[in-house]
């Protein structure tokens, strides 16, 4: 269940989003306008405990294929770099470096960070803001369950900065939970603090990543009464040979 969002500056009438400097984006979600509070408070919910119990997870079967599809289609486009960005504690940055792509990951947590490099991954604490990685230098981005961490009002940002690193033709991997346009802070959270959740619709979400790229696929999968949003997307420009 979600509690209601940072309260000091969530504001529900368009004038108050209108002074608050930011547009609200296609009206279905209360903005949440506190991007540098949401990290700070993600890095300490995923601090070394919750990295240690993430790293022994195993992780679903659909996300298994799904990453090796995604995989197939890079090989085909014989993409040779790729940049994962909340890459958590690095399990599928390694499974990409172990096809012999050259892999960059990245994540707001120094525990997760920490646990990247102990696999031998060339990894960096980052947030999708401050990437700190140089323009079109990566064929392909990897995101998986790390969006739902913006809050919609940022996310057209954070999908420029991602865009921005991508080659002209580049590709983009989104999975996500979704299903519902609901954001703020997850009660009952396992975590030092709670963390902060964005569920969007499949429409909003299709919506907002086709503003930036084209949509190649989207397929959802409902395990157990949940909704998982698998997207693949394409940079405009020239594609890879």
């Amino acid at each position: 269940m979600l509690a209601a969002p940072w309260p000091a500056k969530t504001h529900s009438t368009p004038a108050a989003a209108q002074q608050s400097g930011r547009k609200r984006h296609h009206g279905t979600i209360l903005p949440v306008e506190e991007y540098d509070r949401v990290v700070a408070s993600l890095r300490q919910a995923y601090g070394p405990d919750a990295a240690a119990k993430r790293d022994g997870r195993e992780k679903e079967a659909f996300k298994v294929d799904e990453r090796r599809r995604f995989l197939n289609l890079l090989q085909d486009r014989a993409a040779t770099s790729l940049l994962e960005v909340g890459a958590g504690t690095g399990h599928d940055s390694l499974y990409f470096q172990e096809q012999g792509l050259r892999v960059l990951c990245t994540d707001l947590s120094p525990a997760m960070v920490e646990l990247c490099r102990a696999k031998g991954l060339d990894a960096r604490v980052a947030d999708f803001l401050g990437l700190g990685v140089p323009p079109a230098s990566f064929d392909a981005v990897y995101a998986l369950n790390c969006l739902l961490h913006v809050p919609t009002p940022d996310l057209q940002r954070v999908l420029e900065a991602i865009g921005e690193v991508l080659v002209p033709g580049g590709l983009l991997y989104v999975g996500t939970w979704g299903g519902a346009d609901k954001e703020g802070l997850m009660q009952d959270d396992h975590h030092p603090v709670p963390r902060f959740f964005a569920f969007r619709s499949d429409r909003l979400m299709r919506e907002m990543l086709a503003e930036r790229f084209h949509v190649l696929s989207f397929t959802t999968f409902d395990p157990e009464g949940n909704h998982f949003q698998s997207f693949v997307l394409e940079k405009p420009g020239k594609a890879l040979p």
